[in-house]
């Protein structure tokens, strides 16, 4: 079966412009040629240090950021990155995003009703304005809210119910991929699980898929059914849920599971810190990207750019100690003869 969403080789570099005639000195480069699909009704995780390139991940596929590079496809499109605004019009309908500010994401000026008839007239779902303002009611119970939050205006919310209403105006065109670019890291705890139960039920409901982004290793765990680590552009490990924390296999994943709180009083545990600052995306290290913090580097990761290698059932990590014949980790397993 076809992936809803496939995504090949997908590169964003930022110019940066120096000088009197604003030349183009360097690039800033966020994402540096990433590929992975997701499937209909799955919820991809892409996790990743501040700074590594998820939410430009998320932005480029929506065309939200233009100057991308690369192959993204929806079900059976053309590739998106090459469609003019008028013809990706279209796709808009079933790609949709919620962002990270549940308030800087809403137009002040607009009370709930208008913000949420807004994608209806542009999309044409509804033949009369009463029509679609009992659409939207419908939208706010299905999220968790009611008639009485209409004629209200973002600041009259906790920042929980803008969320709900970001919610609801992504849902509003019936889409079948939501991206949620760190949908809940601006929100208390308690409001975060009430979230990601709200998306979940969504996703059951209307058969949703999403791209969820976080830095959140335990958000990610709860509402995940595959996990992508990212890391300087780059993805670094692909599996689904349960390997990725029960069986990580690249450095930097097990360093950022290492670094997790432990949601217990009193419990301790040994923490494998990492080495130095994560360096300039302007000027990326030669090889593997994380050997200058990689306690386990040898001779290869200093020039060798790893690729991304399925190691068996779909456990894909780009790390030579997996991949290079000469790893001392592939060598400490060959059995010496008796």
């Amino acid at each position: 079966m076809n992936p809803l969403l496939r995504i090949t080789d997908l590169v964003m570099h930022f110019p940066i412009r120096a000088g009197v005639f604003s030349r183009v000195d360097a690039y800033v480069r966020a994402v540096d040629g990433i590929s992975f699909e997701i499937g209909a009704g799955e919820t991809l995780g892409l996790v990743g240090e501040s700074g590594c390139g998820k939410t430009t991940v998320g932005r480029s596929i929506l065309r939200l950021v233009e100057g991308a590079r690369g192959d993204v496809r929806f079900e059976d499109s053309p590739n998106l990155l090459s469609l003019s605004q008028n013809e990706m019009r279209p796709y808009r309908k079933h790609l949709q995003i919620i962002f990270q500010d549940p308030f800087s994401s809403l137009n002040p000026r607009l009370t709930v009703a208008s913000t949420l008839m807004e994608p209806l007239k542009i999309f044409g779902i509804g033949d009369s304005r009463r029509e679609r303002r009992d659409r939207v009611v419908e939208l706010l119970e299905e999220v968790g809210l009611s008639s009485a939050h209409l004629d209200r205006y973002p600041h009259e919310f906790s920042g929980g119910q803008r969320q709900r209403i970001g919610i609801a105006r992504a849902l509003s065109v019936e889409p079948k991929l939501i991206i949620c670019d760190e949908a809940v890291s601006a929100l208390d705890v308690s409001v975060q699980a009430q979230i990601i139960n709200l998306l979940m039920e969504l996703q059951r409901k209307r058969g949703l898929s999403y791209l969820f982004i976080s830095h959140d290793l335990s958000v990610v765990e709860h509402i995940s059914n595959r996990v992508a680590i990212m890391y300087l552009g780059k993805l670094v490990e692909v599996s689904s849920k349960d390997d990725i924390y029960l069986k990580p296999m690249h450095p930097y994943t097990q360093a950022l599971l290492e670094a997790a709180p432990i949601p217990e009083p009193g419990a301790r545990k040994e923490r494998a810190l990492l080495e130095g600052d994560v360096p300039s995306p302007i000027n990326p290290p030669s090889g593997c990207p994380f050997h200058p913090r990689c306690s386990e580097r040898f001779a290869p990761c200093d020039t060798q750019v790893p690729e991304l290698i399925d190691q068996g059932e779909g456990h894909c990590v780009a790390c030579h100690l997996h991949t290079n014949e000469e790893s001392p980790l592939r060598l400490s397993m060959v059995s010496t003869p008796e």
